[in-house]
């Protein structure tokens, strides 16, 4: 594959932190910065890590950024003040979801859907689930409600009637009809954004993209803007959650696709990292100061689906990177519950204070905290000093919040802590692997974020897997994802019929017709495209179910035949059982589109400094003390091996690599991790 001959700025924008990679052609070298993200606005953060990195941006061929912009807004629910516009008598979908409940247990509950009650408006129109037509759109009727929500000041609308993913007729008419009358363009059809059944996740999806699409304009806008007054001329793109990217001239209006964009991002970046290195399968464990993100690759392809579920009702049905995520961080508090047993997050002590050993005042005992107590963490890669106070307080409050109560030394306490925390994130391995009939102990474990690789061998070892792989930046990992991600265009189509039933020529007609709108609207972008790789695949059940299954078609022709067997070898390899005499549907056609970039070298993401000087410290083990060796990983060079225990520091993280597990150093400059197990 030809390597990339361009200047590239990948930047990625994080809740505390905006992580910034340059990388120059000229050199093959890569320049990194780290800033504190403006929580006013991001796109300020952005140019102080352009400023920090002293990048001339005159002289960048490209900007990828992944930004949070409407992660937040939806989980903030700082978001635009939306109307919905639906059929008479379906006011009330998305409120009334799927008939379940926020709480399992319990007789109250709070739920506040995205749009509220005052803000939803009916209108007379009705076409059937086949797309004919049993009622046509009352345009009267239509105006006087636009009037109505002129008068409530609302910022954009969305428009989601019954069964449009069958026929989009009334809804492009009523689209059109309100931009006439309309002062602006936020105007989401819901047909546009998911032409699929199912009108609960339909509407959501819709309306999402209509309450953050103002919100992500004008930040784009803001940040384009800010781009050019300081020289930059060329192409912004931004990621996607389904791990592409798209140019920023077009990425409003879709703007539901760049939810959880962040933790796609890495994922990219792990399967990008893991395919040069020749390693086919992998885990991907991000973990950082609040949260835990994990996710499966098989075959160097991240898992991907349709259903993800942001919070409670919820859901988000575009293409997403399937990663689940767990209240397990570096700042996750620990604490002894009502039933007297420890229990470790979801709450975190964030930022500020941060854990105690942070030194700013934190009074809740957390992982980090943990991590220090036991000789893990070094106080200089905490940005403090060290200093008797630190310790005293952290030992302090441990005994009296954890250790007493539990009738355990600190340091026993401290462990207990980390293995609580450590099964909570190997249950959420077992989610992403075991549930979908994947052996854990057929991968490797890629470790990243800050606090990942501290517990990556503890992890490994819990879940039976072989070995650990460290990236060469894993506090960078997100940004390197902008930096290699592909362009991509998805595309979904309701067909909802038996396989019997099915007009097999229609099938690949629909194939046929979104791989060339997928081609047509990435060459419109002006980034170099060496190749394109398309995805074809099915959404199908048996009769009768309610739940579907992706099935990967090897081109946009197939049989019948083969479409029954491969859903019955998935489907077996899911459930293991075979259900011959029930008929298998059809529910949705799906197309990706992805525009393969040219191949970056990462072979200089380390600038190996040759010094052999090794410090030592003791560090806490398996209920024992250990003298540990002490590396800097700008001192390991490719090659390097050597036996555990070692602690391995660098700017974005520390490594932990316990007693008996051997780890070496790959031609990339990642770290390997062989696990140890009796």
């Amino acid at each position: 594959m030809a390597q990339i001959k361009d200047n590239l700025v990948g930047i990625d924008v994080g809740g505390t932190f905006t992580d910034l990679i340059c990388f120059d052609s000229k050199s093959k070298s890569y320049n990194f910065t780290k800033v504190f993200t403006s929580a006013k606005n991001q796109s300020q953060g952005v140019l102080n890590a352009i400023d920090k990195a002293s990048i001339n941006l005159k002289k960048q061929d490209l900007i990828i950024h992944g930004t949070t912009t409407t992660t937040n807004a939806l989980l903030e629910r700082k978001i635009s003040k939306t109307a919905l516009i639906t059929t008479k008598g379906f006011r009330d979908v998305l409120e009334l979801g799927r008939r379940t409940r926020p709480f399992p247990y319990g007789l109250i509950a709070d739920f506040k859907p995205l749009i509220p009650r005052n803000l939803r408006f009916e209108v007379e129109e009705r076409i059937d689930f086949k797309g004919n037509v049993l009622k046509k759109l009352n345009e009267s009727e239509l105006l006087k409600i636009l009037k109505k929500i002129k008068e409530l000041n609302c910022e954009s609308i969305v428009i989601h009637f019954l069964h449009s993913y069958a026929n989009s007729y009334h809804e492009v008419k009523a689209k059109n009809l309100i931009l006439k009358n309309w002062a602006n363009k936020y105007v989401t059809a819901g047909h546009e954004i998911l032409s699929e059944s199912r009108e609960f996740e339909r509407g959501v999806t819709a309306s999402i993209n209509a309450s953050v699409q103002p919100i992500l304009e004008n930040y784009i806008y803001d940040l384009q803007q800010r781009l050019r007054n300081n020289g930059y001329k060329k192409e912004l793109l931004v990621m996607n959650g389904n791990g592409g990217t798209v140019s920023s001239k077009i990425v409003s209006k879709e703007a539901a696709k760049t939810v959880m964009s962040g933790p796609a991002s890495g994922v990219i970046a792990a399967t990008y990292v893991s395919k040069l290195s020749k390693v086919k399968n992998i885990i991907t464990y991000d973990m950082g100061g609040t949260s835990t993100d994990v996710s499966l690759v098989v075959n160097n392809k991240p898992a991907v689906s349709s259903e993800t579920e942001i919070e409670y009702s919820m859901p988000v049905h575009v293409p997403m990177v399937d990663v689940r995520t767990i209240g397990a961080g570096g700042g996750s508090i620990a604490k002894i519950n009502e039933a007297g047993l420890l229990e470790v997050g979801p709450e975190s002590s964030g930022s500020d204070p941060g854990p105690i050993c942070y030194g700013n005042g934190g009074k809740n005992p957390t992982i980090s905290d943990a991590n220090f107590l036991l000789g893990r963490l070094n106080p200089e890669s905490l940005n403090i000093k060290e200093n008797i106070k630190i310790k005293e307080d952290t030992k302090s409050i441990l005994e009296n919040e954890i250790s007493k109560k539990l009738k355990l030394n600190n340091y026993q306490s401290a462990e207990a802590i980390l293995k609580i925390a450590n099964n909570k994130m190997a249950n959420a391995i077992r989610m992403v692997s075991i549930s979908v009939g994947e052996d854990p102990r057929e991968f490797n474990l890629f470790s990243f974020g800050g606090a990942g690789p501290m517990h990556a061998c503890e992890l490994a070892r819990e879940l039976d897997i072989p070995k650990v792989f460290i990236p060469a930046r894993p506090g960078l990992t997100n940004a390197l994802g902008c930096l290699v991600a592909d362009l991509r265009q998805d595309f979904t189509q309701t067909l909802n019929i038996s396989l019997e039933e099915t007009n097999i020529k229609n099938l690949h007609s629909i194939l046929e017709k979104f791989k060339s709108d997928g081609v047509s609207l990435i060459k419109k972008q002006k980034v170099e495209i060496e190749k394109f790789y398309l995805e074809f695949s099915l959404d199908m059940q048996f009769l009768g179910q309610t739940h579907i299954i992706k099935i990967p078609l090897k081109d946009a022709k197939p049989s019948k035949n083969f479409i029954n067997k491969e859903f019955e070898n998935i489907y077996f390899k899911r459930f293991k059982v075979k259900l011959e005499k029930i008929l298998p549907i059809i529910v949705n056609i799906n197309v990706s589109v992805i525009g393969k970039r040219k191949e970056l070298d990462l072979k200089k993401l380390i600038n190996f400094t040759k010094n052999e000087k090794i410090s030592y410290r003791k560090v806490y083990f398996n209920g024992k003390w250990h003298r540990t060796p002490i590396y800097l990983r700008e001192n390991l060079f490719p090659k390097f091996k050597q036996n555990g225990p070692a602690i391995i520091e660098q700017l974005d993280t520390t490594i932990v690599i316990h007693p008996k597990d051997n780890f070496f150093v790959d031609d990339f400059g990642n770290i390997i991790i062989e696990i140890y197990n009796d």
